[in-house]
């Protein structure tokens, strides 16, 4: 059992490197580095915000913290033990205190199973209840996501985006999680669905004491959330805080630029927006240095030559960026540019 003031997962130096292979013989021809060294840790009932540009390795990471796909290097702690280390049965055991939610809420549902089925299948898997008990569960967890006992016999079709997508959350609930992967749970659905499903996940966190990793492109829902923000790019986290602060003063050029293309709704708020130069480097063959330095609008010649090192500023907060380096120059997310 883990404490209040534990860690619930801890994911160290975490690499999945994806294998090119070409030629007539399919050989080794590269590889593709999807996640490239990424540390972080949930604590019991914390949100975790992971953000960042499609193809930064959000998904990846989310994938490989699930046992859904393996890993290069590295290590994933739940509970303090380390997943890629269990067994089949202890692993049969981990699904239960590790679910997900899907994007897409249609195509994560299976078209031929009922809700009933849907949301039953984990408790009859893990051996949870049977005949009247299971169906009274299943009952008791529609109306905990507000849907009614009557939808048990429909099927997915039936339903609405923001329906499916409760229906989904229902099932994840179903075997009694500890942590939640959300891999972008409200991206597919309309704005207006949206808060209301964001604010079904709140509840249901302060009910039953749940931790997620919430995945999403959106800044804006990511802030209404998140307790903190983890920042991709390139499978590299390249800042990590709390919500507040990072919110206020993000200290990475990369993170600067994402905040600046957030629409605020206050036309007497002039807000400078940072166009980056160019399109996310490839994997295949990333930068020297610093994944992001081409097109960072502050990249000295150190950046070419060496990998920031990871910096901690205190209060929950750190940033992988050689400007944080140098003595007198800091981000200024007001500006978009720099304090002399």
């Amino acid at each position: 059992m883990v404490k209040p003031n534990e860690n619930l997962m801890e994911v160290k130096n975490l690499k999945k490197y994806f294998p090119l292979r070409g030629g007539f013989l399919s050989r080794a021809a590269g590889e593709i580095r999807a996640v490239d060294g990424v540390s972080f840790s949930i604590r019991p009932m914390e949100t975790l915000g992971l953000v960042g540009e499609s193809g930064s390795g959000k998904t990846t990471v989310a994938r490989a913290i699930l046992r859904l796909s393996s890993i290069t290097e590295g290590q994933v702690l739940f509970e303090g033990r380390d997943i890629f280390k269990l067994g089949r049965e202890d692993l049969r055991k981990l699904r239960r205190r590790l679910q997900v939610i899907f994007q897409d809420p249609h195509a994560s549902l299976n078209p031929r199973m009922s809700v009933e089925d849907i949301v039953g299948e984990a408790i009859v898997i893990h051996h949870l209840a049977r005949g009247p008990e299971k169906k009274e569960k299943i009952v008791t967890l529609l109306e905990i996501v507000g849907l009614s006992a009557h939808y048990l016999g429909r099927y997915p079709h039936e339903f609405s985006g923001g329906e499916r997508q409760r229906i989904g959350i229902a099932r994840a609930l179903a075997v009694d999680p500890r942590l939640i992967v959300c891999d972008e749970p409200v991206s597919a659905l309309d704005v207006s669905i949206q808060a209301q499903v964001i604010n079904l996940l709140k509840d249901l966190q302060r009910r039953f004491g749940l931790s997620y990793l919430f995945i999403a492109h959106d800044l804006s829902v990511v802030r209404h959330i998140a307790h903190r923000v983890a920042v991709m790019y390139l499978g590299k986290i390249v800042e990590l805080a709390t919500r507040d602060r990072l919110y206020t003063s993000p200290q990475h050029p990369y993170t600067e630029a994402l905040f600046s293309a957030v629409p605020i709704p206050d036309p007497t708020v002039k807000q400078k927006r940072i166009v980056l130069r160019g399109e996310m480097p490839s994997p295949v063959n990333p930068p020297s240095g610093c994944y992001f330095h081409p097109r960072c609008p502050y990249a000295e010649p150190i950046c070419r030559q060496k990998s920031p090192e990871r910096e901690d500023l205190g209060g929950q907060h750190w940033v992988a960026c050689h400007l944080r380096k140098r003595a007198g120059h800091k981000i200024n997310s007001n500006k978009g540019g720099r304090n002399q």
